[in-house]
């Protein structure tokens, strides 16, 4: 489908660092016997190398995009399995800015008792996760490997909600291409030492900006080989208070088939938290949406 005029669309998820894998315990002959990091070649997708300049300028800006002000945003998600049944985590998310970048506070509620999962995710170049309550019952960082864990049973990580990728220095801008029907700028990133070391299937990610609106249209996770292990597709926007916002998301994992589909139901955009919110030792603490009234529902 066409993209409407969204100019401050998903970049917050954003969500969100770059070197190859480099082990500085191994000893030469160690190193030696290592099989080469695969490392995906870049796939120009016009005549001559694109400008890399104009490229790291057209990602700069796009880091900086985002919904004003803070936001609350309902949501839930379809998981859709290629085989059994399916079923739906409804789900709610904070969200605003703080000095290091993007931040938001994101609520699970699988249905079962007990079994609430919170999440706050900061985006930026300095990225970090927090869960709530780990095997203690406390507020914990999350690691590189736990990045990694789908949660709630979905296809969804905490990787796909944060998009460190954003972030990554190493990248390689590949030129214009068309993706749903609109030209869209594609860059692949590379990700760095600690990600590899914690998901060694992870090549790189392939980002595809709308080249009118600078709006994030899909990202694929790359593996070896250049095959797409996962890929987080843009499929539709809303306007709320003016301002455009992404409604439906899908996150497919390429080698199962399972998807998993992430709707946004109701917006609640130009409000204003307290910055306590975001701290990561409030995570423990309960809070309650703002009131009905200023909620826009948007359905499924």
């Amino acid at each position: 489908m066409q993209l409407a005029s969204p100019r401050t669309i998903f970049s917050r998820q954003a969500g969100l660092l770059a070197c190859l894998v480099v082990f500085s315990a191994l000893t030469a002959a160690d190193a030696a016997g290592q099989s080469r990091v695969y490392r995906p070649p870049a796939h120009y997708v016009q005549f001559g190398k694109p400008d890399q300049t104009e490229g790291r300028k057209i990602l700069e800006d796009f880091r900086l995009k985002g919904i004003a002000g803070d936001y609350y945003l309902e949501f839930v998600l379809r998981v859709l399995p290629r085989r059994g049944d399916e079923r739906v985590v409804p789900g709610r998310m904070w969200g605003g800015r703080n000095d290091l970048g993007p931040i938001s506070r994101v609520i699970l509620l699988p249905g079962v008792i007990g079994s609430e999962r919170r999440l706050l995710v900061q985006n930026g170049p300095q990225s970090a996760v927090w869960a709530w309550p780990d095997a203690a019952g406390q507020v914990a960082p999350l690691g590189s490997a736990a990045l990694f864990t789908p949660l709630a049973d979905t296809d969804l990580t905490a990787f796909d909600l944060q998009m460190p990728f954003i972030y990554w220095n190493d990248f390689i801008f590949e030129g214009v291409e068309p993706v749903r029907g609109r030209p869209a700028h594609v860059f692949l990133l590379y990700p760095p030492a600690d990600i590899r070391a914690q998901k060694p299937d992870l090549a790189g990610v392939r980002v595809y900006l709308d080249t009118q609106f600078g709006a994030l249209v899909q990202a694929q996770q790359i593996g070896e080989g250049n095959q797409v292990l996962k890929s987080i597709t843009v499929l539709d926007l809303k306007k709320v208070d003016d301002q455009w916002i992404v409604k439906t998301i899908d996150v497919r994992d390429e080698k199962t088939r399972n998807k998993t589909q992430f709707t946004i139901t109701g917006a609640a955009l130009g409000l204003d938290f307290s910055g306590g919110l975001f701290e990561p030792a409030a995570l423990a603490d309960t809070i309650t949406p703002p009131p009905a009234a200023r909620v826009r529902q948007l359905g499924q």
